[in-house]
């Protein structure tokens, strides 16, 4: 982390139009409450480019304002670059999948800045090797309202110690 490069989180779901997105406005907000947004960027993607250039989901965007959330301007949805690989310090894949695509990309060397958003909960127990998909967040996409009320608690839930950790490696 320097001036020019702050530290960077990135938030990975599958399309980036849900989850990440969501994830991401929350841990901003947080961040910044922490006084840190000089020193740690947000950002967010998806292993998949099937909603490439789509905006925030709209069911997203509901219930982040009414949860008060800033939303931004401008949201386009899109599959994680090369670039932002090299340039991400903590990344924080939705889900187990999401976490396994990951890895596929990332050199090994760097597999330790790969953790899933959920296990930095400490009142979530701790899967055994293989069935990490236990801390998965709800996948809102093919529910309806209440499936968005679930993923935005989940997030919401973990920021704080999110925020703590990366607090702790700065």
């Amino acid at each position: 982390m320097t001036l020019q490069h702050p530290y960077t989180v990135m938030t990975v779901c599958t399309g980036n139009i849900c989850r990440s997105p969501m994830a991401e406005i929350i841990l901003r907000a947080q961040f910044e409450r922490a006084g840190l947004t000089d020193r740690v960027r947000v950002e967010s993607s998806g292993v998949s480019d099937e909603e490439d250039g789509h905006p925030i989901d709209p069911r997203a965007v509901r219930v982040l304002r009414a949860r008060g959330y800033e939303i931004p301007a401008h949201h386009s949805a899109h599959r994680i670059t090369r670039a932002e690989v090299e340039e991400s310090d903590l990344f924080l894949p939705m889900t187990f999948s999401h976490m396994r695509a990951l890895l596929r990309l990332i050199p090994s060397d760097r597999r330790g800045d790969v953790h899933m958003y959920r296990s930095f909960d400490p009142d979530l127990p701790r899967p055994a090797a293989g069935q990490e998909d236990k801390l998965d967040l709800v996948d809102p996409w093919y529910g309806g309202a209440h499936e968005f009320d679930v993923a935005i608690d989940q997030i919401e839930q973990g920021a704080p110690y999110i925020v703590d950790w990366v607090k702790r490696q700065l």
